[in-house]
């Protein structure tokens, strides 16, 4: 799957409570984004979940600055509990066409004891339902 590093939230980023995604996404201006053609978010749990029953539940977040001093949610993903996401899981979610601010990030919200996560994040044009790894020809 191919995405833009500029549009990367997280990259291995280890998660032991309620947290923001290490990295925003300047989208340019206050507009819509996606309009056209549907973008992905797309989440790949890295390693096994650890902890007593932990769960992940993303959501998108919009401000007009990057410090989001007052963000706004603007979509609210399913709860992934710790047996549906193991390492290598991928999950994705089209990206809300109604974000008209310039800054985006990705919260998540941990529940359960000591859950700990390690994910990767980013936006993408390509489908990820239809994604396949191939082997590499080097």
């Amino acid at each position: 799957m191919i995405f833009d590093k500029n549009l990367q939230f997280s990259a291995a980023q280890a998660l032991t409570a309620t947290a923001a995604s290490t990295n925003s996404v300047d989208l340019g201006a206050n507009r819509p984004v996606g309009p056209g053609e549907t973008l992905w978010l797309v989440i790949v749990s890295k390693v096994d979940p650890g902890g007593t029953t932990p769960t992940l539940q993303p959501s998108i977040e919009a401000d007009d600055n990057s410090s989001f001093s007052s963000p706004r949610t603007i979509e609210t993903g399913p709860v992934l509990a710790a047996a549906d996401f193991p390492g290598g899981t991928i999950f994705s979610m089209p990206w809300p066409m109604n974000l008209n601010e310039q800054y985006a990030q990705v919260r998540y919200t941990l529940t359960g004891t000591s859950p700990t996560f390690t994910v990767d994040a980013f936006l993408t044009n390509q489908d990820p339902t239809t994604w396949v790894s191939l082997p590499d020809a080097i």
